[in-house]
């Protein structure tokens, strides 16, 4: 038999939950059991590779100490990993007892959350240990509370040899209907290879440089365009040749570009700006070549709308022709 013991409190010298598995781990040991022990806050950057360890336990057990709320971070994080990268049939033979002691309050809601936990993960639960412990010096003073230890510990072998069965927990129908896990399904290898990346610094760390690097990219992409933007805009109004009795708006969608060019003319008033607006004479849509050429004084307004597919207008077409009046990209 082998009993795997995950241990999350912060690894102080009179933490109650150390000497109580320590007691435990004696009395395994004289029944012939080996124990392996992960002391979770020495391997805080390969938790995520620790569900490999349960191959070959027969049961496990988890413990912490309540110093302030819940069962801490670091079993908290061994649990997720077993959500996300443990093999659920290998847990679903696995038996857990939880040990939480408390130097303050919560201890038996903490026992509570890991049964609770190991169920959702498909696991059988045995009879824990929890309680309050404000002083070490009561375990000499209660010489009875090592009894309780080991007859725990006694209870545990004892279960596990004989695969005692236990009634079906609503927990686990509840996690079969509604706690469905949205991860990709990945068979235990995959699982296996994934933790371990995730567990990786280096290759984390060059993913990370990897999203950089293209944030970086697309960022300047965007630069781009905000610079391609100013010049258009600009273009319109170096090119504004105010014409008598002309009041329009032009919304000129341009395929690729996020906001439309707004144009609105009122006699010698100019705004040009990429915005939407639900009111317009003239709505235009384009291509992104094709509004280069115009503004780059290559072809106009006329021209582009008699070319077959690169301008699509709706609207006053007498305002329409008046754009080619009304901006001369054209030299001569």
């Amino acid at each position: 038999m082998k009993i795997n013991i995950y241990y999350g409190g912060r690894g102080l010298m009179d933490d109650p939950s150390l000497y109580v598995i320590n007691k435990m781990q004696d009395v395994l040991e004289e029944l012939n059991v080996k124990v392996e022990r992960f002391m979770l806050p020495e391997l805080k950057n390969t938790i995520t590779t620790l569900p490999q360890t349960l191959k070959n336990a027969d049961g496990i057990i988890l413990a912490t100490t309540v110093e302030w709320y819940g069962i801490g971070g670091y079993l908290q994080s061994f649990l997720d990993a077993c959500w996300l990268y443990g093999d659920k049939e290998k847990i679903s033979q696995i038996y857990m007892c939880p040990i939480v002691m408390s130097t303050t309050y919560g201890e038996r809601e903490s026992k509570l959350d890991l049964s609770v936990a190991w169920e959702i993960l498909g696991g059988k639960p045995c009879s824990g240990i929890c309680g309050y412990v404000p002083d070490m010096s009561i375990f000499d003073t209660n010489p009875g509370y090592n009894t309780i230890i080991e007859k725990k510990a006694e209870n545990m072998y004892r279960t596990i040899n004989q695969k005692m069965p236990s009634f079906p927990a609503s927990n686990k129908a509840v996690s079969q209907t509604v706690a469905i896990n949205k991860n990709i399904n990945l068979t235990p290898k995959e699982s296996e290879q994934l933790s371990q990346y995730a567990a990786d610094e280096a290759y984390v760390q060059t993913q990370k440089e990897d999203i950089k690097e293209l944030a970086s990219y697309f960022q300047g992409m965007l630069s781009c365009d905000e610079n391609e933007d100013e010049h258009m805009i600009e273009a319109f109004r170096s090119h504004f040749v105010p014409q008598p009795g002309i009041k329009a708006t032009y919304k000129i969608v341009i395929e690729g570009k996020a906001l439309p060019l707004c144009i609105s003319v009122d006699k010698t008033q100019l705004e040009c700006v990429f915005k939407d607006t639900e009111k317009q004479d003239v709505y235009i849509t384009t291509d992104k070549d094709t509004m280069s050429e115009i503004v780059n004084g290559r072809m106009t307004f006329q021209r582009a709308f008699m070319s077959a597919g690169t301008m699509k207008v709706k609207g006053d077409f007498t305002l329409m022709r008046a754009l080619d009046q009304s901006f001369v990209f054209m030299k001569g």
